[in-house]
């Protein structure tokens, strides 16, 4: 349950990520609550997951979701550049956070 929890985690840290380019400075008042509370939601989920999982591969593990999906959204979405180097390295990301997950259950 706590690898679930750390990847509702994730998810909500790239929805407050996303939150803080549309926020503007939170200086727009909808999208600034909005992203307040994904990152209430993402800390909630992690303090839930750290209950069971190392700290150490907790963290690493919920930044690297949080870096790969806004990368990923960004773009497909906003308009970012995609080179072949900068999935490369992405793909690294996913590598390290699979590895993390896999070597936690050993």
């Amino acid at each position: 349950m706590a690898w679930v929890q750390l990847f509702i985690a994730g998810f909500f840290e790239v929805l407050w990520a996303l939150g803080l380019k549309f926020s503007h400075g939170f200086t727009r008042m909808g999208p600034s609550l909005f992203t307040l509370t994904a990152m209430g939601a993402s800390f909630w989920f992690l303090t839930q997951a750290l209950r069971t999982l190392p700290v150490g591969t907790a963290y690493a593990v919920w930044t690297g979701i949080g870096a790969v999906g806004i990368a990923v959204i960004g773009m497909i979405f906003l308009g970012e550049p995609r080179s072949w180097a900068r999935m490369f390295f992405i793909a690294l990301i996913v590598i390290g956070i699979a590895g993390l997950r896999w070597s936690a259950s050993r």
